[in-house]
């Protein structure tokens, strides 16, 4: 897929940033306009435990026993889709059994843009630390979701000794060419001497998402609307996502140029080679019990992408459910955290597998 009339030569470096900027805040605008229709967020009560220049850490247990999850959130949009709604949250129904807490990544600023897969990485470690010396001085699981899911790995593989486990929800592993359409056709589209000068606005990384999968990010989200239609709580969800995929946030540009060069393009982690301070970390590095979902209707995150990553991991460590996604998720990308199968059926699987890791390590 060809770049040409695409100013990826110019982007944050003149009028085209302040254009996706601008497109950020209509977006937001537009969202705030459907969430007056009764389709905001309703998240769970939290508090803020500790933050950092570009993160905080929520707290959402109103008890002081249970195994400790640190949920790493992905760094795109706001972290709510673990959380939509009482009738979808994911969070709501692991605090029933478990100490939860959230990762939030800040919006990037002029101040924070700089940071990349090194600094998010220990931002990870200093949540991790922090939970594990909360009283209990029990290790946490780490989960994540998509490129949540992406950090939460990168972090396990640097630092397995300091967790019980890893839960990975749709996250990408692997980015050789040909394992998805999507990080082909992205790889494709993004020059590879992109500007890291400044935030990366989130509608550009919407855009390009966008270009390089229409069927993921356009077409399919049609069909999974006209399909809900007569299912009033499908169309309900369908709206709120929608209204979620709506709220941008600038990313670091260093950020995004790693995850786009390192991962997507050179394919550093799988291969063994992302280095993360001083130390090569992939597969091989890898040694918590690692649990993988993987929607077989995703193309973001598909089979091949995890498969080849957890195959390579030593041992017997890493184990993946497939779940074959669903009606009334919008976007099968975010169908493990609000479709009503997978919380019927997928999430009981999960939790059965976090209370039984512990005794194999």
């Amino acid at each position: 897929m060809a770049t040409e009339g695409f100013p990826f030569d110019t982007i944050l470096g003149g009028y085209p940033q302040f254009q996706f900027n601008m497109t950020d805040f209509v977006r937001r605008l537009q969202g705030h306009v459907i969430g007056s229709f009764g389709l905001d967020p309703v998240e769970s009560p939290y508090r803020v435990v500790s933050s950092g220049p570009f993160w905080r850490l929520r707290d959402y247990s109103d008890h002081s026993t249970g195994q400790p999850l640190l949920i790493v959130a992905a760094p795109i949009k706001r972290p709510y889709i673990w959380d939509l709604t009482p009738s979808t949250s994911v969070i709501g129904n692991l605090a029933r059994s478990f100490r939860v807490r959230l990762l939030e990544w800040l919006p990037a600023s002029q101040t924070t843009t700089t940071n990349g897969l090194n600094e998010y990485t220990q931002a990870i470690a200093t949540c991790v630390a922090e939970i594990s010396n909360d009283g209990a001085n029990v290790k946490p699981f780490l989960l994540g979701h998509s490129l949540g899911g992406t950090l939460a790995a990168i972090f396990a593989a640097s630092s397995s000794d300091v967790i019980q486990g890893l839960v990975l929800l749709s996250a990408p592993l692997c980015f050789r060419p040909k394992t998805s359409h999507f990080r082909d056709a992205l790889v494709s589209l993004v020059p590879t001497d992109l500007i890291d000068a400044g935030p990366f606005p989130g509608s550009l990384l919407s855009h390009i998402s966008a270009l390089a999968s229409p069927q993921t990010f356009l077409w399919s989200r049609l069909a999974d609307a006209a399909f809900s239609i007569m299912d009033n709580h499908a169309l309900e969800i369908h709206a709120r996502i929608e209204r979620w995929t709506l709220d941008e946030v600038p990313l670091p540009g260093k950020l995004v140029r790693e995850i786009i060069q390192s991962l997507y393009r050179a394919d550093r982690f799988c291969r063994g080679e992302l280095k993360i301070g001083d130390t090569h970390i992939g597969p091989f590095t890898l040694l918590a019990p690692t649990l993988a979902v993987v929607n077989t209707a995703d193309d973001i995150s598909p089979l091949a992408s995890v498969k080849l990553f957890v195959d390579a991991m030593p041992g017997a460590n890493g184990r993946i459910i497939e779940y074959p996604g669903e009606t009334g998720v919008c976007l099968q990308h975010l169908g493990i955290l609000v479709g009503q199968k997978a919380r019927e059926l997928v999430w009981p699987e999960i939790i059965a597998w976090i209370n039984r890791a512990p005794q194999n390590r």
